[in-house]
């Protein structure tokens, strides 16, 4: 086997995880948020380099390049988005969440709207024709007022689409491919299959919103690629949990698709060690990503919330808040605030030497001692220590009359209590009755997570093997996966018998055979493919209360004895029904496979490297024990307060607290019993 690339781009860092010839290097290189194709290659030229050969030898050689990215999360900050010409029903264009005026950016603009002719009903039946003249004369004038794109999203498309393709095969009449004039044209039930007309709006608005700079930014990078003798194609990350080639990738999939890797590295944590409840905390340099594995199952939603906006999509459930190594910390009406805002990676923290001046939490840590400026990534990028300080000092002790140190102190435990406040309400959220452990990663992560655990009321942290680049490496384990929805509204068992019923073997038929079509675009034959059928549940709603999950297409054979392991409650209701249906597709790609080792002696002294000065209370300094990660082994224990420093993060053990590295190579926090 050659090499494999997974590639995560952050808003302060882009993490590479590179396999080849048995070993495993991680690189982080600075994120260039004015054009992510810089950062892309910047990471495969430093994995070349770790391996010791040229970027073009080592893309010849390389058998799969995963890559995640924020473009979609930039545009939607940024508001640089497509401008949009929006069709809907009339009588429908009325208290559209996309359209704020109270923003100077909406994802729409008043004007660009239009109302259609033409009704459908709940039960898909046409109750009213569509004008042809009126939708092109709407289209027309949503073009002469610049749109670059039309979304189409027709009241209850989602039980009938034929107005919503008839729209589009008006205007692709009017306006052929071969023309400079073409419109892309996008429709709400091609985005998504699920109820709900107001999040389907947003759904499929926000989709066309990001998909151009999508676009142009992963075709130039899988490009650039191929020049440099990568000859396989480029895939990207879904936020469902698997990747896919770019040209069968939807933009809206790719929104928050780096946290959501991690969540399935968690899932995958939670398996090795039969964890019933793991919560993640993902601490970058700009946000702390939240989320919950339950039984080895990560948390998903068919109704994530993304900047305020309900949508329809299935995605890996992930809360996210402005705390980070890069979250500035500012002194407001005489009170310490840390984030949301964060310095990024340009200009980064004042410790990075590049401009700014804010204060943030990697400038406090540094003037704790906890991270030492001169072997920041291992020594390849130095830290100006006289900068931090400087920063603390102007813009946090001298507004609240404390001295520097105190202010650091302040600036951590701030960041520390506003993680642990939100992890605890996120893990309370499910089975509250259950003891979670803590899975910490990100380049910050571990140098907060004993702190942030004593506020969310967790005693154990499972900090990865490569914890500063989790992430990325999360992605290496991802294989092929497609997801299919639809809106199926039929009864799965009725007055105690269980269905039979052909309208939902003609839904799944529908399904596979778009599964199949993707499935042989993405190179694999059906052979390779594995399919399994998920059914959402419920009383008689729209409301999914539960779900369930068989292995294969034939979903008949297996329903009772499923419906019994994997939700009793339902199995034992007289009638249950099914709103939605999904179709999973998965074939499997060359990745990472975690290792068990002998644990070996408790002693860890062949890893100490001397000592530090570090403060750990208003007490101030004390001399601290500094241990290499790379040199800890399975066994060795090590017993706070003490620093163990890797190449790409640190691992801060507090007073009262044991690192232990187990034998995965993971590195096991524990608080001590009172």
């Amino acid at each position: 086997m050659g090499y494999t690339i997974d590639i995560d781009t952050g808003g302060t860092f882009t993490d590479g995880f590179f396999m080849g010839g048995g070993r495993v290097n991680t690189v982080k290189v600075p994120t260039t948020p004015h054009d992510l194709t810089v950062c892309l290659m910047n990471s495969i030229r430093s994995g070349a380099e770790s391996f010791q050969i040229g970027v073009e030898d080592l893309l010849a050689q390389t058998d799969v390049i995963r890559f995640s990215s924020t473009i979609g999360t930039n545009t939607l900050i940024e508001r640089n988005g497509t401008k949009i010409g929006l069709l809907v029903s009339r009588g429908r264009e009325e208290g559209l969440e996309v359209v704020n005026e109270e923003d100077d950016s909406p994802l729409v603009y008043p004007e660009m709207i239009r109302s259609l002719k033409g009704e459908v009903d709940e039960e898909g039946n046409e109750k009213a024709d569509l004008d042809r003249e009126e939708v092109l004369r709407s289209a027309q004038e949503l073009l002469d007022q610049g749109a670059r794109c039309l979304v189409v999203c027709l009241g209850n498309s989602v039980y009938n689409p034929a107005h919503e393709r008839r729209v589009r095969s008006w205007i692709k009449e009017e306006y052929p491919r071969d023309y400079l004039g073409s419109v892309p044209v996008f429709l709400a039930s091609d985005v998504s299959q699920l109820p709900g007309d107001q999040e389907r709006v947003n759904t499929a608005v926000f989709n066309a919103y990001i998909h151009a700079r999508l676009v142009k930014f992963l075709y130039k990078a899988g490009e650039d690629l191929r020049k440099r003798f990568y000859s396989r194609p480029l895939l990207i990350v879904h936020a469902t949990g698997g990747v896919a080639r770019v040209s069968k990738t939807r933009a809206i999939n790719t929104y928050n698709s780096g946290p959501a890797a991690g969540l399935m590295g968690v899932a995958a944590l939670a398996r090795l060690y039969n964890a019933p409840k793991l919560v993640s905390g993902d601490m970058g340099g700009t946000s702390f990503d939240m989320g919950i594995v339950m039984n080895g199952q990560p948390n998903f939603t068919l109704k994530p919330d993304v900047e305020g906006l309900a949508l329809s999509t299935p995605m890996v459930a992930i809360k996210a808040i402005g705390a980070g190594g890069g979250s500035i910390a500012s002194v407001r009406k005489g009170r310490l605030q840390v984030g949301p805002q964060s310095a990024g990676a340009l200009p980064g923290p004042a410790c990075f030497g590049l401009g700014g001046t804010n204060a943030t939490v990697t400038d406090a840590d540094i003037v704790l001692g906890c991270i030492d400026p001169a072997n920041y990534l291992g020594g390849k990028m130095q830290l100006d220590a006289q900068k931090a300080f400087e920063a603390i000092e102007n813009r946090v002790a001298s507004p609240t009359g404390k001295s520097v140190l105190e202010a650091a102190l302040a600036i951590r435990d701030t960041v520390d209590a506003t993680m642990g406040v939100q992890l605890k309400a996120t893990a309370d959220s499910i089975r509250p009755d259950l003891d979670p452990v803590l899975v910490i990663y990100g380049g910050a992560g571990s140098a907060h997570c004993c702190g942030l655990a004593r506020h969310a009321g967790i005693r154990k942290i499972i900090a990865p093997r490569y914890a500063s680049v989790f992430s990325a490496c999360s992605l290496s384990s991802m294989d092929i996966w497609h997801i299919y929805s639809r809106r199926l509204g039929h009864w799965i068992k009725e007055n105690g018998r269980m269905s039979t019923g052909s309208e939902i073997s003609r839904v799944l038929e529908e399904m596979h055979a778009g599964a199949a079509r993707d499935m042989r675009g993405e190179g694999f034959d059906e052979s390779d493919v594995r399919y399994s059928v998920e059914f959402f549940l419920s009383s008689g709603d729209d409301t999914p209360e539960g779900r369930i999950r068989i292995r294969g297409l034939d979903w008949e054979a297996g329903m009772a004895e499923t419906l019994q392991k994997q939700a009793p409650r339902f199995s034992e209701a007289e009638s249950v029904f099914s709103p939605v249906v999904f179709l999973h597709a998965t074939a499997a790609i060359p990745h990472y496979e975690i290792t068990e080792q002998q644990p070996g002696a408790r002693d860890p002294s062949p890893a100490r490297m001397g000592t530090r000065e570090v403060c750990w209370s208003e007490d101030g300094f004390v001399e601290t024990p500094i241990y290499e990660r790379g040199k800890l082994t399975p066994g060795n224990v090590v017993e706070g307060p003490a620093i163990v420093e890797a190449v790409d993060t640190t691992y801060v053990v507090r007073e009262g607290w044991t690192y232990t590295v187990d034998a995965y190579c993971n590195g096991i926090f524990e608080e001590a019993t009172a």
